[in-house]
């Protein structure tokens, strides 16, 4: 034994090796399916596109806080975003400080994708995302590198006395060094892929894990960056993080066993650009939903009485979750029964609702136009 447990201990870090005969195909065809995306994205008006856009990064901000364990407000999130875009989507909620952190970073690594990633501009994202200066209860150093006062940086699980660590990033006194080095790399000019550069960047950074908190969202942001690159777009139609969050032990998994092992990232990279295959993929989902909607209220908006009914009605185009009843409307829209039993006759009556064939003691209703 050598003593190197970690990847960024090999004698010649970070030149990271890969075979590429063995990536080619799967490369080709993510290169292939980002282009017919796009293809089809631009057939599609102004609205639509903004629309898609809505929904799509509404998913990547969700998603790459769960992969954390952060739960956030999804309406507080696509107010947020829409806002930005300019989308009126009714009755925007308050936003809180966490959450317009993490657009305002979202944002710039893709409205900004062509613009070099510097020091600064790392240190404002993490800013953004700990506006208060604190992760849950702790404080923590804000914009610039950790100082690992408390001990090294350890990525550990288990009960107090059954800690099980899974890494232990490079020291503190390193890290401004080592991003220096990544920076260079990141904003070269070279022939290589921007797919593959985008999977290579993700596994540098969170490697180095440069800060005491929120390197994993920073990551995967970094990731966006790259891959809004690759499509020469600043719109996102897929969620690189709403894949890595379904596949989140997976992607847990693969991204220890690379970084205790040598510096052939073959593996890791493989990983990636299937993940990335499923989540363009599954665009057509939401791409889907999203061509229903506009049909659904270019047809039906003006017969829309009030937000309560407009807020039922986005929630069945976007696939309600159980039966719609009379008190489960008035819970959501926080109204009276009597009000939500109005709301709702007012909608069968033009055509738009329509009683439930499912059994049950409580009547039931669903969109009659799907």
């Amino acid at each position: 034994m050598d003593g190197k447990i970690y990847i960024y201990q090999q004698d010649n870090w970070p030149n990271f090796i890969w075979d590429i005969r063995k990536l080619s195909t799967l490369l080709a065809e993510v290169r292939n399916n980002q282009g017919r995306l796009i293809g089809k994205m631009e057939t599609l008006g102004f609205d639509l596109q903004n629309e898609a856009f809505l929904e799509t990064l509404t998913a990547d901000v969700l998603k790459t806080n769960e992969i954390e364990g952060i739960i956030i407000n999804k309406e507080e999130v696509r107010s947020s975003i829409a806002r930005r875009l300019g989308i009126d989507i009714g009755g925007l909620p308050s936003i809180n400080r966490d959450i317009e952190g993490i657009v305002d970073m979202m944002f710039d690594a893709t409205n900004n994708f062509d613009k070099p990633l510097t020091k600064k501009r790392l240190f404002d994202w993490h800013s953004a995302l700990f506006p208060t200066g604190r992760s849950g209860m702790y404080e923590i150093i804000v914009g610039n590198w950790r100082d690992d006062s408390a001990g090294p940086m350890q990525v550990v699980s288990g009960a107090m006395g059954k800690e099980r660590i899974h890494y232990q990033a490079p020291p503190a006194e390193v890290i401004d060094k080592e991003i220096t080095i990544f920076l260079n790399w990141f904003n070269s000019k070279t022939d290589m892929d921007l797919v593959l550069k985008a999977s290579i960047a993700h596994l540098w950074f969170v490697t180095l894990h440069p800060f005491e908190d929120g390197n994993g969202r920073i990551a995967r942001a970094i990731t966006d960056m790259l891959l809004a690159r690759s499509d020469g777009l600043s719109q996102r139609f897929y969620s690189m993080s709403a894949q890595i969050q379904k596949e989140r032990k997976s992607y847990y998994d693969i991204l220890e066993n690379t970084q205790k092992g040598k510096l052939d990232i073959t593996g890791w990279i493989h990983w990636f650009l299937q993940t990335l295959q499923k989540a363009i993929l599954n665009s057509e989902k939401t791409l889907a939903i999203v061509i229903k909607k506009h049909r659904f209220w270019n047809t039906y908006g003006t017969k829309i009485k009030n937000e309560r009914q407009k807020k039922i009605l986005n929630g069945l185009l976007d696939g309600f979750t159980g039966d719609l009843t009379t008190s489960k409307w008035a819970k959501i829209t926080k109204c009276s029964q009597d009000t939500a039993l109005r709301d709702i006759q007012d909608l069968i009556d033009k055509g738009i609702l329509i009683k439930s064939s499912s059994g049950g003691r409580s009547t039931k209703y669903e969109l009659k136009v799907e």
